[in-house]
Formats: structure tokens, C-alpha cells, sequence
């Protein structure tokens, strides 16, 4: 039985391929993110090393890229114009989808909505370049080299194990935008509360603080005890979603550092987790 081809690639060698740039492009950002931020940062949505855009992208450059070799200029061109839309695409999707910005290219010239910027698509340029024409020529090499039997093996194993990583993620992701959809909800409840109980008492009430904690201490030590303890309820639990959500989140929060979202407050949970952090320093102390 002949092996299914894709534009005259068989399909198990593509999908290796694909892993291949796919660990290769974890491990740049990896490098990259690491030395900027001094200490190591796990890249990417999965929790195997590997960033799926990267395997996608080179992939692209590979099927469609390779027949402009002989036109330095063309390819060039084509190559920035289709992966800058790679990027654009991938960026529009996790925006639409998680309502967070995982990437923001708002300080750089020539950038759209923050997603693409003209430095880092002239980059995608002559990366594509040195990946198909640097890179994949000793990978190819390597891939054909290996035995029909251990080429599907390693594809059969790999496809079980992405497959497994995916489902992970999604439902780990999924949970986590629950999770900030009821943060969200109770913080608002919370601030509405806040609001009827501030008017309620007078206008003399101290004015805004810093932050959520300190406006509704001033507002409890002035309320009756039963809307003293239905704000404290609420609290209690904005608390605890709070916790909750920040746990979730973390490992998606740590991979992309400055992630943004016109939606959920990520700052708070930036917060509760350096108060869990003391917290636990703390603990430790004490019991040495």
C-alpha cells in the first residue's frame, strides 16, 4: 500500500517535519524569553516542547517556498508577506477565542493591531530563507535516511502523544477561561456592591484606593452587619476564584509574560500570585 503524499511529500515525513521545527522553534523562543527575563521561561500552549506555529510556518515554507529558490528576491518577498499572515492569523484566533493577547506589538513601528510588526516580518524573511535553504536540507537528509518501519513508528507515537498534549491543553484552557469568566463576574459584583454601599452611607467616604481590598475595608467598618457580611461574602469568594484562577493560569501566564486582555484582569492574578509566593516563602521560613 503506497503511502499518502501531499504535494508529493509523504505524509509521515511532513508530519515529522512539522514536530522537528515545531521543538526547534520552542527551543529558540525558549532561549530568547529565558535571557530577557534572566531565569527560564517554558514557551508555548502545550506542555511538550514543542510551538506548533513554528512547525506550521516552516512547513508553509517548505510546500510553497522552495520553487522560488532560484529568485532570491521573490522568495524573500513571498516569504515575509505569507508569514507575517501566519502570524497575523494565529494572533486574530487566540485573541478571538481566549479573549487574551498573548503577543503585543503595539511599541513597534509599523505593526497592525499589535499582532505583526514590519521588524519581526522582515526577520520571517530571512529566517525562511536560512530554514529552507540552511536548515532543512540536513533534516530532509536525516528523515530519509531512516527505515519506512521506524519513520511511521516514530509518526504513530508522536501523533498519540500531540494528540494527547492537545486534548490536555484544550480542556486545561477551557477550564481556565471559566474560571476568569467567573473571576470576572464576581469582581464586578463585587464592585457594584461596593458602589450601592458607598452611596448608601454618604458622600464623606474616603475616595478610590489603590486597590479593590483597601476600598472595601473602609467601606465594611461603615455598613450594618448584615451588609457588612453580604460584601464580606463576596469578598471571601473573589478570594477564592482568585486563587483558583491564578493557580490555572499560571503555567499559560509564565510562558507569555506580557500577555494582555481587554477582558479579564490579569493583573490581579499577577498580584495574588506574588501574595501566594510571600505567602509560601513565609511558610517556609518558619518551619526552618
Amino acid at each position: 500500500m503506497a503511502e499518502p503524499t501531499l504535494l508529493g511529500y509523504p505524509v509521515t515525513l511532513l508530519f515529522l517535519y512539522f514536530l522537528s521545527y515545531s521543538f526547534c522553534g520552542w527551543c529558540t523562543e525558549t532561549m530568547y524569553c529565558s535571557f530577557r527575563s534572566r531565569h527560564f521561561v517554558p514557551r508555548g500552549f502545550l506542555y511538550g516542547p514543542i510551538c506548533p506555529i513554528y512547525g506550521a510556518g516552516v512547513l508553509l515554507m517548505i510546500l510553497f517556498f522552495t520553487p522560488l529558490q532560484d529568485n532570491l528576491v521573490a522568495f524573500y518577498f513571498v516569504a515575509v508577506m505569507v508569514m507575517t499572515t501566519w502570524e497575523y492569523f494565529v494572533g486574530w484566533f487566540l485573541e478571538t477565542t481566549t479573549h487574551i493577547k498573548y503577543w503585543d506589538y503595539s511599541g513597534a513601528p509599523f505593526n497592525i493591531k499589535g499582532r505583526v510588526c514590519l521588524p519581526i516580518s522582515l526577520c520571517w524573511g530571512a529566517m525562511s530563507y536560512l530554514a529552507v535553504f540552511g536548515i532543512h536540507p540536513f533534516v530532509a537528509a536525516v528523515f530519509l535516511a531512516m527505515p519506512l518501519w521506524l519513520r511511521h513508528l516514530l509518526s504513530g507515537i508522536s501523533l498519540a502523544a500531540l494528540l494527547a498534549d492537545t486534548s490536555v491543553t484544550i480542556r486545561d484552557l477551557a477550564q481556565a477561561t471559566r474560571l476568569l469568566d467567573k473571576l470576572q463576574m464576581a469582581g464586578d459584583e463585587l464592585r457594584v456592591q461596593m458602589a450601592l454601599a458607598r452611596a448608601d452611607l454618604s458622600d464623606d467616604l474616603d475616595a478610590v484606593g489603590e486597590t479593590l481590598h483597601k476600598k472595601l475595608e473602609t467601606v465594611l467598618l461603615s455598613l450594618p452587619p448584615v451588609a457588612a457580611e453580604r460584601l464580606d461574602a463576596l469578598r471571601r469568594n473573589y478570594d477564592e476564584l482568585l486563587v483558583k484562577t491564578e493557580i490555572r493560569t499560571r503555567r499559560f501566564r509564565r510562558g507569555y509574560q506580557r500577555m494582555t486582555s481587554k477582558r479579564y484582569r490579569l493583573d490581579d492574578l499577577a498580584a495574588a500570585g506574588a501574595r501566594l509566593r510571600k505567602k509560601l516563602r513565609e511558610t517556609v521560613k518558619r518551619e526552618r
